[in-house]
């Protein structure tokens, strides 16, 4: 299993604005902060009169509205390789993540762009009982059930001993016995130019868990455009 939530994406304006600074193109840019569901918008897109005149309205600044001009200079770039779409370095992502450990060690194969705050195993292992929600286990048989419920109460009873003696043969226990399908919280901070090394690494893995992620990743504020595009072969 996985949860992704509290998302996050920021940015957009300067990594646009950047965008256009290798040639000096910055009249060219079709972009603006606007109300996105508003229908006062013009022709040139100039900013609705809502937002215009009352900067206390909600969406203004939360919603930048990416012109044509923009996309197909981006495109461009993404085309182009990492290093002429850098600018998809600067848009910036947060999210909280929730997955078992055996997916978790595969996301932090991407080390670069990427930090991560996790919940600490070897600090707070013992603060709550073991359950079997703790673990991801929707594909588990009834026999591997069994297995595992043998080790949750195998877990629980060290754990008890351990708040009951504090002797740390017993948090061991618990460490080297705690299974990979343990589900641990991250909050992690990435870019789009990391989503989409992501994306088409792993839209397809045999890990459920990689599928739903990338299936998150499509859900973000222009990722058709800019994560998951792909120049159509003519």
């Amino acid at each position: 299993m996985i949860k992704v939530e509290n998302i996050e994406v920021f940015n957009f304006e300067g990594a646009f604005r950047g965008l256009r600074n290798p040639m000096n193109s910055w009249e060219k840019s079709d972009s603006f902060f606007g109300c996105s569901n508003d229908s006062n918008h013009s022709e040139n897109n100039t900013n609705c009169n809502k937002c215009l005149y009352d900067i206390e309205c909600n969406d203004y600044y939360k919603n930048y509205i990416i012109g044509p001009n923009d996309i197909n200079l981006a495109q461009r770039m993404i085309c182009g390789g990492t290093d002429e779409s850098k600018f998809m370095r600067q848009i910036f992502v947060t999210m909280d993540i929730t997955a078992p450990f055996y997916w978790l060690k595969e996301f932090d194969t991407y080390k670069v762009g990427t930090v991560a705050n996790s919940c600490s195993t070897m600090h707070k292992i013992a603060s709550k009982e073991f359950t079997l929600d703790d673990f991801s286990h929707e594909h588990l048989d009834g026999y591997s059930l069994d297995i595992l419920d043998d080790i949750i109460i195998r877990l629980n009873d060290n754990r008890k001993h351990f708040i009951e003696t504090q002797d740390k043969s017993y948090w061991w226990q618990m460490i080297q016995l705690l299974p990979s399908s343990y589900n641990q919280r991250r909050t992690v901070t990435l870019n789009y130019q990391v989503l989409r090394a992501m994306y088409f690494a792993r839209k397809a893995h045999k890990l459920d868990e990689w599928r739903e992620f990338c299936l998150t990743v499509e859900t973000l504020p222009y990722a058709k455009e800019l994560i998951c595009y792909k120049k159509e072969k003519k």
